[in-house]
């Protein structure tokens, strides 16, 4: 682990100055486009594992700060991730909705964290070949006292609080620690499942029909009342340009330069971050 670690900072070293060097010659060099009318629709993208709020809260918050702007399209491709930030960009598109329209479309996968994510939008419409649901939580770590034994490592450690070492990867839980973990999952999955039935007008008693982690067709995830209908981007395009009350579909373009380096930064981040992927609860 540690020697991957090492390979992925030194190639990140190594090639940093010729990423940047070759950005900047990207944009240098694109054409510019003509200057046209000012955009009234905003497309805002939520793809691969949810580790951070912070981008995508930051372009709701922007979207709601902009008169221009009359409605947002939520585009989601994403198989959930870790609760907070699932809850932070739920709640952005709630406060979002009571200033302009927003639907969210399932491109590929609406799962877990993502939905969660995506409850809140006027309308969810989900491509033919979408996954949605996955309505659950889960926590989960590895046992290696057999590989400490093995190699002949002895953990030695100092706690207060009989519960400190709940989640421990050193050795089997206790059924105190094991039940505290449970505990901790229930919690978060009575509020996932509260606020999707909240938001979703669902009843909260028949949770068992729509939650407990099953995954759904996009046909069977509109049946039960998950998403509003089944349709490709373009009507749902179609659908937020009724709801904003444009006439004419005028998308915003993001900066070349800006959207080059989030993505480059953002594999870089989630490529270190899978090796210190430690215990947490997951949606």
């Amino acid at each position: 682990m540690l020697k991957a670690i090492s390979n992925t900072i030194e190639w990140i070293g190594k090639h940093f100055w010729g990423m940047i060097f070759l950005l900047i010659v990207v944009v240098v060099f694109t054409p510019q486009e003509p200057i046209s009318d000012p955009a009234n629709l905003q497309e805002i993208e939520l793809s691969g594992a949810i580790v951070s709020s912070d981008k995508i809260v930051k372009q709701i918050e922007k979207a709601q700060e902009d008169k221009g702007i009359k409605g947002v399209l939520f585009t989601v491709n994403s198989p959930g991730g870790s609760v907070a930030p699932s809850i932070e960009i739920a709640y952005a598109i709630k406060e979002l909705k009571k200033h302009k329209p927003v639907v969210a479309y399932a491109s590929g996968i609406m799962a877990s964290g993502s939905y969660y994510s995506s409850i809140y939008a006027n309308k969810i419409i989900a491509n033919p070949g979408a996954i949605i649901g996955s309505i659950g939580v889960i926590m989960e770590s590895a046992n290696i006292k057999t590989l400490l034994d093995n190699i002949g490592v002895e953990p030695q450690i100092v706690q207060q609080g009989a519960y400190k070492q709940a989640g421990t990867p050193l050795r089997k839980w206790t059924p105190l620690e094991r039940a505290e973990l449970e505990q901790l999952t229930k919690d978060t999955y009575d509020l996932f499942v509260r606020d999707v039935a909240t938001a979703r007008g669902l009843d909260i008693n028949d949770s068992k029909s729509y939650a407990d982690a099953h995954i759904f067709s996009a046909h069977r995830a509109k049946d039960i009342g998950l998403i509003d209908s089944v349709d490709v981007k373009s009507i749902a395009k179609n659908e937020l340009q009724t709801l904003a009350k444009v006439e004419k579909q005028i998308w915003k373009k993001r900066d070349k330069l800006e959207s080059l380096i989030e993505k480059l930064t953002e594999k870089a981040i989630v490529h270190i971050q899978s090796y210190f992927y430690g215990l947490k609860a997951s949606i």
